[in-house]
Order: structure tokens, then C-alpha cells, then sequence
């Protein structure tokens, strides 16, 4: 057993938001240069940059968690990771089939564009990526889940597209594998505010948008090796593998 350095939530330049810097071949070289064992990719509503970064990333020792960070229509935002390509390709249709028809304009949202390993530009999103899709929370959890994916709602002490924010708690009958908290508070903190959820497993995330912002917050994981199953058994604390609390 180790400890292994997690960062779960990225964007490339697909999302809108996204920095046109955040290419598959930066992402991953950023990722290595600070010492991060694995990483998410979870561009909004769509999963289409997960696979060449898995690619790429397999080269430098970093394992990838492919999946997308997905907007219920209740607009909270969750993570959603998949243990393989064909069911990530399923989550790809689920995504599509979902989303709403309103177009992209790259001079107010940004440009939604998929490169290539030579990051050459081979496909470019019409619909605009961070609008919610028509599904709930439950029926994105439901989704995730039975397609044997980890579900985590995103981000939830945001005052925006948080769990908290957008419902005004966190409902106790929601099927998720853990929370996920941004850089801007710590665990610690977050349980004392919130001691109902104490017994919670928490994950903390960088959302970066930024090469900068790559890896500025991360989460360790006590494993025996860094695998989609490995990383679930921690999430539910299983077999002496756990997410270890920040110091």
C-alpha cells in the first residue's frame, strides 16, 4: 500500500471556460512536472478529450480517470468517472442524447474544440457545453452508477452549481461515492461547519481551468496500486484503502 497524489477535476480547452492552453499533451506534461499520480478529466458535458489524454498520459506513469463533470437540471454540478472506454462511450450518448439544443458563442462563452495527440483541431461542439441537461441529480447518479462508474457531486461548499447552493443541502438518500470540496476550504473546516456530514468521505479537487491551477489542490489516496477499483475501495474506505484527510 501507498499514498498516491490525485487531482480529479480538470478542464481542457473543450470546456468553454476552459484556457485554450489546456491541451492534452500540456495537461499531462503539467500534471508529471508536479508530481501528480493520477488525474480526472471532466470537461462539461462531454467526455470527448478523455481518451488521447488516457493515451498520452499512460507514457509519463499518470493514470487517467476519464469522465465528464455533468450540470443536473437542478444546474449542480457532479463528476462522473467511468472504468473503461465502452462505457464511457455509453456515457458519451447518454451526454448527447441529454443535452440542450443551445448553440455556442465562442466570443462570449469560448471556443469548445477537440484536438488530437498533435493537437491538431479535429472536432468542434455547436451546443453549449455548460448548460444543464435535462436530467436530475438522481437520474445522472442512477446513469453513473449503473454503468459501474464513481459519482461525485462537485465542488459542494461553492455559493454557485454546488449541491448546497443549489438545494440547500445535501439530500440524504442521494447515492454518491463521495463529496468533493474546492481548493477554497479545507476538510477539516468544511466538518465543522457541516457535522452532520462528518462521517462523509471528502475529496478536494483543483477545477483547474488554467495550467497554473493544475495540481494547486489535490487529494491523497492509500492504495495498492492506482486503479479505477482501487480508487473506489477507497472512496468507500474498503480493504485498508482510504482517502487521507488533509494536515
Amino acid at each position: 500500500m501507498q499514498i498516491y497524489r490525485a487531482d480529479l477535476h480538470m478542464h481542457t480547452l473543450l470546456s468553454p471556460c476552459g484556457s485554450l492552453e489546456m491541451s492534452p499533451r500540456t495537461i499531462v506534461d503539467t500534471a508529471a512536472a508536479r508530481g501528480l499520480d493520477i488525474i480526472g478529466i471532466t470537461d462539461h458535458n462531454s467526455t470527448r478529450h478523455c481518451k488521447v489524454i488516457h493515451k498520452l498520459a499512460a507514457a509519463r506513469n499518470i493514470v487517467v480517470l476519464c469522465g465528464a463533470e455533468v450540470t443536473s437540471s437542478e444546474e449542480v454540478h457532479c463528476l462522473a468517472f467511468l472504468p473503461d472506454f465502452e462505457r464511457l462511450d455509453l456515457f458519451e450518448n447518454y451526454l448527447q442524447a441529454h443535452m440542450q439544443d443551445f448553440p455556442n458563442d465562442p466570443e462570449y462563452f469560448g471556443d469548445q474544440v477537440q484536438v488530437d495527440e498533435n493537437e491538431e483541431i479535429i472536432y468542434q461542439e455547436e451546443r453549449l457545453l455548460i448548460m444543464a441537461i435535462d436530467q436530475d441529480i438522481d437520474e445522472i447518479e442512477r446513469q453513473v452508477h449503473a454503468l459501474g462508474g464513481i459519482f461525485i457531486p462537485a465542488h459542494i461548499n461553492r455559493p454557485a452549481f454546488g449541491l448546497i447552493s443549489q438545494l440547500g443541502f445535501v439530500p440524504p438518500d442521494l447515492n454518491y461515492d463521495a463529496l468533493e470540496l474546492s481548493r477554497h476550504i479545507t476538510t477539516k473546516d468544511f466538518k465543522k461547519a457541516y457535522p452532520e456530514l462528518a462521517d462523509k468521505t471528502f475529496i478536494r479537487s483543483s477545477d483547474a481551468h488554467y495550467v497554473e491551477d493544475i495540481g494547486c489542490c489535490y487529494t491523497n489516496f492509500y492504495l495498492e496500486q492506482p486503479t479505477f477499483d482501487e480508487i473506489k475501495l477507497a472512496l468507500h474506505n474498503v480493504g485498508g484503502r482510504y482517502v487521507a484527510e488533509e494536515k
